[in-house]
């Protein structure tokens, strides 16, 4: 009887976890590559799974694709592991069970990582190897990201006639990352070809079937579950997983009452489990129907309306924006920040903006310092959310906590990485890149967390990007901006650009780009400060008419500040023309330069207005 046509007559067991399982013998390397270095090892766990009852073994091939063995070395054995999994699957299986060719997701919350087109030569590299050892059918399970599930799915569905079984994985219950429901998901699936659609990882027994619940029984596919043991604990430093199976054997039954026809386990699941499933479902005549409960959803809030003022995005569109950089204080001292703050809003800038411990440096607390000068002087801040310092958790909380206080600008950065600055040996986290954080950002707008499920009402953030026209391929940075403008950013904001031959060619090479630019300007401050600069930041290079301006300047600091903010003025005077936004970035907490600055911008603003009222009314 092929695997086809006992889906169509009755459930089918599946085995349990392979990795975590190597994982408690105390092995903690490549599972994949014991294939070949260990196959007793890998044999013994699918010879326990059958004699456990199991009807279906996965190949031990979860991970063993070119991108995921690439972070062993193992890059170049995508064949030899693959080939000695199925034959070791097919030894242990024999007649008494199918086996089933896995491959696992390669995503996760860092979707921006690898792109599809490498995913899918990772993939067919691995799915010809699967086929040409003539698997019984294809398990894809754990992808969290239902884009590539989808697409490695249509490509095997024009490779193979053989069963395909789709599983997604679920951080909450019933949605996937993105928010979809878990019911339009498996739909989805189903339409593009998988005869099996399911779920796996990541939740227990119990939440699984709260999923299940609120699924129909498909019109043509069938429904898989294969839950994890329970929450994992941490003890001793690894990872525990402790379920009674007999819990699973309750939980069995009600998973195969909720239509599922292929019922297994995942991580922390061992032979008992499965030996617990076995005797109470196996070989059972299918459900043909089943009763949906229909949950009633949250209603999604429409975004606050309370601050009216357009956002960063909108003002540069419509005209001229001005937004300053004013760095929170390093030490517990801020009465010069606030003079600062209320100076350059009195001066009329649009927004003001606070970096995240930037050059890796702690700072105080840039939304708090936001926060103050929003509710002090009814200034409308941009705050920087840096990826180095926060993980998933923290993103989340921080951005709930910004949209709490009002605070609707921010800019998504990955952040300079901590040995560059007073702590070289803390630990840069970046769980995301500022492009999966841009995502995420967007997806917060929709009413919907990192993880999916509803946040009971939508944030309003308008998103910045940041563009570095200080590198020697201003084409690729373009190309940077694009990617950034596709993952949800709203504008940018660039790194200070010093010379009007530069001005010119970063508009030239971004005038098609959609989003606006707010184009970075920062006056010097001393001879010593333009060396620095041009000597030691990468991509920055002064001309040598400023450096000797600023050496002319001298040790006299009012002279060298003005010769500075002469600099800075030149600059704006070529910007104004081409550019609505302008970022003015203070230095060293130096306020009154760019509170003069601001003033300029505003004159050379409203000269360019009388000029063009008067050409109006020539006309």
């Amino acid at each position: 009887m092929t695997l086809r046509e006992a889906l169509h007559r009755q459930t089918l067991v599946g085995d349990g976890a392979m990795g975590t399982l190597l994982y408690s013998y105390g092995v903690d390397q490549c599972f994949e590559e014991l294939n070949l270095s260990h196959p007793e090892e890998v044999k013994s766990v699918h010879d326990a799974y059958v004699q456990a009852g199991a009807d279906l073994i996965q190949t031990n091939t979860y991970g063993a694709n070119y991108i995921k063995l690439g972070r062993y070395g193992l890059e170049d054995h995508v064949k030899e592991i693959n080939t000695a999994a199925v034959q070791l699957a097919r030894h242990a299986a024999g007649d008494k069970a199918y086996v089933l060719g896995t491959v696992g997701g390669i995503r996760g919350v860092q979707k921006q990582a690898v792109s599809l087109e490498e995913i899918k030569r990772s993939f067919r590299e691995q799915l010809y190897c699967l086929l040409f050892e003539q698997v019984d059918g294809l398990l894809f399970e754990t992808f969290y990201d239902l884009e590539e599930l989808s697409t490695i799915l249509s490509i095997a569905r024009k490779e193979t006639d053989l069963p395909l079984i789709a599983q997604i994985s679920m951080h909450e219950p019933g949605v996937l990352q993105d928010g979809t429901p878990l019911p339009d998901a498996l739909t989805h699936l189903e339409k593009i070809g998988a005869d099996v659609t399911g779920i796996n990882c990541r939740l227990g027994p119990y939440h699984m079937i709260q999923s299940l619940e609120e699924v129909p029984l498909p019109e043509k596919a069938f429904l898989s579950v294969y839950p994890n043991a329970s929450l994992p604990a941490f003890q001793d430093g690894r990872l525990v997983y402790a379920t009674d199976p007999s819990y699973f054997q309750k939980s069995a039954r009600a998973l195969y009452d909720q239509g599922a026809r292929i019922i297994g386990g995942c991580c922390g699941t061992t032979p008992e489990h499965i030996e617990a499933i076995a005797s109470k479902v196996k070989g059972k005549a299918p459900i043909k129907e089943k009763i949906v409960v229909v949950r009633q959803k949250a209603e999604t809030a429409v975004q606050s309306t309370k601050d009216q003022r357009p956002h960063l995005h909108e003002a540069a569109k419509k005209g001229r924006s001005i937004i300053v950089e004013l760095d929170p204080p390093k030490k517990l001292n801020i009465d010069r920040f606030l003079k600062g703050s209320k100076a350059l809003k009195e001066a009329g800038v649009n927004s003001i903006t606070l970096a995240d411990n930037s050059l890796a440096s702690p700072r105080i607390s840039n939304s708090v310092m936001a926060s103050i000068i929003k509710e002090k002087y009814d200034v409308d801040p941009l705050v920087h959310i840096a990826c180095r310092d926060r993980n998933l958790l923290g993103l989340q909380s921080h951005l709930m906590g910004l949209h709490t206080q009002g605070i609707r600008q921010v800019l998504a950065v990955t952040g300079d990485p901590t040995k560059i600055g007073d702590f070289p040996g803390a630990t840069s986290v970046y769980d995301l890149s500022s492009l999966d954080l841009i995502h995420y950002i967007k997806q917060m707008n929709r009413g919907i967390s990192f993880s999916g499920n509803s946040l009971g009402n939508q944030t309003s953030f308008s998103v910045a990007a940041a563009f570095n026209p200080n590198v020697r391929n201003l084409n690729r940075a373009v190309g940077r901006m694009k990617k950034k403008i596709t993952a949800g950013a709203d504008y940018f904001i660039s790194q200070p650009v010093f010379n009007e031959e530069q001005l010119l060619e970063v508009y030239e090479a971004t005038k098609q780009v959609e989003a606006p630019l707010y184009i970075g300007i920062m006056p010097l401050t001393s001879a010593r400060n333009a060396e620095f600069l041009h000597n030691e930041v990468p991509g920055i290079t002064l001309s040598p008419s400023i450096l000797e301006k600023m050496e002319k300047a001298g040790q006299d600091r009012k002279q060298a500040q003005a010769e500075g903010i002469s600099i800075a003025k030149s600059l704006i005077d070529t910007a104004v023309d081409l550019f609505n936004g302008i970022y003015l970035i203070t230095p060293f907490l130096r306020y009154e330069m760019t509170v003069e600055l601001t003033k300029y911008i505003k004159q050379k603003t409203k000269e360019q207005e009388r000029k063009m009222s008067d050409g109006i009314h020539m006309v």
